[in-house]
């Protein structure tokens, strides 16, 4: 009897434990269906030749579960977020209470240039700012497998001379100028468009900004010239952060303002004169919560990195951080790493000695070359609108969303002083990519 009992009782921890190995391999499998992150999709991919219409090509399963649990319909509207320094993009959805939230991310396979907006057509530098993308935007027949032009130069850059064009978000992995993404990733992110125009919204916006515009990250890079820029595009990165709801974006003496409602008639004029505004008392009040908690962080970061700085890779130094990946694989994949494995914090006297020999290495170039050099990319004397520009953990369905819904925002039709192919059908406006 008392082996009788060992056996017994064996047998009954064995299933014990079986069931708890079965229990914690299906909660397992379900959280990595719900995530929708990078990891998630990097063991998804498609098998490209097996895909028989890329342009009609439905977003995989673990990505439609997702959206159901967050309370997402499959076609509702989008928003693009981009992050050069970390590499990552990222598709931000509404949901049910029109309030967005992340539903997948990607790291960005390849970008040129450094941190910083592109200014003059052949500078390799990939666009930051913020930009509407119509269905027109779509480009079903790129070379580079499928494409999304980022609509640059926008109004901001064309009021401030900024040229170029054709500026992608495309496969094939290589840029001069794009942010490029594998072939797998591009699909997806051309289908999460093309489901959001069929639901019927008029644009989505794409945000590039350079890095998570937080206290820390502001003031690690406080010595770049391009600082007042961002410090213009930090306030729309916070208004997305108090509302978790794309920001109504316009742009009058050549700078761009968020949210804002023009009053007693007035217009916006991107290289006018900006109009009477005003904005919305309560999200005014959020803000400006925001704005001591960002303070106390600036403060702290400051503390920490006193007498230190960011020093901002080259193109060359990111590609020799992934050089091993292009080992094998056809010339035209040129994966570039991110900047923050290639960069690193200095000692300020290290970081002008730095960008002093920067600068002398790019004149000299542009001597040997004959080219024009590049004009500087920070605004003259930028007067951003009085909003704080804090980023902080609040709850956002306390904050109500502006008067005008962004989702409805459809973007202007182009300027006179527009590239007359804008007005080519859309079967031929990408005739050349």
């Amino acid at each position: 009897m008392p082996e009788l009992h060992r056996r017994t009782g064996s047998h009954y921890l064995y299933g014990l434990v079986w069931m708890r190995i079965r229990y914690f391999a299906y909660v397992s499998l379900m959280a990595l269906a719900l995530t929708g992150c990078n990891d998630a999709l990097e063991t998804a991919q498609v098998d490209l030749s097996k895909v028989k219409n890329k342009v009609e090509q439905p977003l995989p399963s673990h990505i439609l579960t997702a959206m159901a649990a967050k309370g997402m319909d499959r076609n509702s509207p989008i928003m693009i977020r981009i992050f050069k320094e970390e590499g990552a993009m990222e598709i931000w959805k509404a949901k049910t209470d029109n309030r967005f939230d992340k539903i997948a991310d990607y790291k960005i396979c390849a970008w040129s240039g450094r941190l910083g907006p592109k200014v003059k057509t052949g500078d390799r530098q990939a666009p930051e700012g913020f930009y509407e993308l119509t269905r027109a935007n779509l480009n079903p027949n790129s070379k580079y497998y499928l494409a999304i032009n980022t609509g640059f130069p926008n109004r901001y850059d064309a009021a401030n001379g900024r040229t170029g064009s054709d500026l992608m978000i495309h496969g094939a992995c290589s840029s001069s100028g794009c942010y490029s993404m594998t072939d797998q990733q591009v699909l997806e992110i051309y289908a999460f468009a093309r489901d959001a125009f069929k639901g019927g919204q008029a644009t989505v916006q794409l945000q590039a900004f350079p890095f998570r515009m937080t206290a820390e990250n502001m003031v690690k890079h406080r010595l770049d010239p391009n600082y007042d820029f961002w410090k213009m595009l930090k306030v729309g990165y916070d208004n997305f952060e108090v509302t978790k709801r794309p920001p109504e974006v316009n742009v009058c003496e050549k700078k761009y303002v968020f949210n804002q409602q023009a009053t007693d008639g007035g217009a916006f004029n991107a290289a006018g004169k900006c109009p009477a505004m005003s904005t919305p008392p309560a999200l005014t009040a959020a803000l400006a919560s925001y704005g001591k908690t960002y303070d106390a962080d600036y403060a702290k970061a400051m503390s920490k990195y006193d007498g230190m700085a960011w020093y901002d890779p080259s193109e060359a130094e990111r590609k020799a951080v992934v050089a091993k990946l292009r080992k094998g694989r056809e010339l035209a994949f040129a994966p570039t790493g991110t900047s923050l494995e290639a960069g690193r914090m200095v000692k300020v006297s290290e970081l002008e000695d730095l960008m002093a020999k920067r600068t002398a290495q790019s004149l000299t170039a542009q001597t040997a070359t004959g080219a024009t050099p590049v004009a500087s990319a920070q605004p003259q004397a930028i007067s951003v609108q009085p909003q704080t520009t804090a980023v902080a953990a609040a709850t956002p369905a306390a904050v109500p969303v502006p008067m005008q819904n962004p989702l409805a925002y459809t973007a202007p039709e182009p300027q006179e002083t527009a590239d007359a192919t804008a007005k080519k059908p859309f079967w031929k406006f990408w005739s050349r990519n």
